[in-house]
């Protein structure tokens, strides 16, 4: 399904963009697995690796050309990379706010910016933004990652609009309770990063007319900011 196809992801070094890689890999694609731990991507099964910082706008510009250079082109572009925020408002440094929301919003804006243009020329694209249903919800502790998401879930949509008469679908992705290095390690009640694979695959793989500006969640759409929570 994937042969010939370029899929890129970011935050591959552990977790939903490890498993993915992982899934994609043996589907065929030329997975180019991106992260800023090194170390972490060494055994991760992709073609190519690179290591990216994707808070810095400068990388991230870079890490499309160089996906562009090294397949010649970008077909599938997942913008997964996050980290967690599990501080009061007050607690919180200067600046701490402000760097996830890089990680999170500004890298994606920064990736798509930067790919959008490859994947007119080439008339295909599909674009996975990993987002959470924190986006709508009042956690404590989660004000830059709540912020960060929602942000997400506004620019995407703008941006799958904008596209609607393209061959480059925009959507999003939310993969639930999952045991990744964000919510710590112990925790058995959640499902494994290899859980979300189909539904990646799905958005990865949609026909020519597929949905855009929607979010999923287990293969099925879900309505975020529709259900009044």
């Amino acid at each position: 399904m994937f042969e010939d196809r370029t899929v890129l992801i970011t935050g591959a070094a552990s977790g939903l963009g490890r498993a993915w890689a992982e899934g994609f890999s043996a589907d065929g694609a030329t997975v180019i697995a991106v992260d800023i731990n090194r170390e972490g991507l060494d055994d991760v099964p992709a073609a190519f690796h690179l290591q990216v910082d994707v808070g810095n706008a400068a990388e991230v510009k870079q890490m499309i050309a160089d996906a562009v250079k090294l397949t010649g082109r970008i077909d599938v572009l997942f913008n997964n990379a996050g980290m967690g925020f599990n501080k009061r408002l007050e607690n919180s440094a200067d600046g701490d706010f402000e760097h996830h929301v890089a990680v999170h919003l500004f890298a994606m804006v920064n990736a798509m910016r930067a790919a959008i243009p490859h994947m007119r020329a080439q008339n295909y694209g599909r674009i996975i933004n990993t987002i959470s249903r924190n986006a709508e919800y009042d956690s404590i502790g989660t004000s830059a990652y709540s912020a960060a998401k929602a942000g997400m879930w506004a620019a995407s949509r703008v941006a799958a609009a904008e596209l609607k008469d393209t061959n480059i679908l925009v959507n999003m992705l939310i993969p639930g309770p999952t045991r990744t290095a964000i919510w710590g390690k112990d925790m058995p009640q959640f499902q494994e990063p290899s859980a979300t694979y189909p539904t990646a695959k799905m958005l990865a793989s949609l026909a020519d007319d597929g949905a855009s500006g929607k979010v999923y969640w287990n293969e099925r759409e879900y309505p975020l900011f529709r259900e009044g929570n």
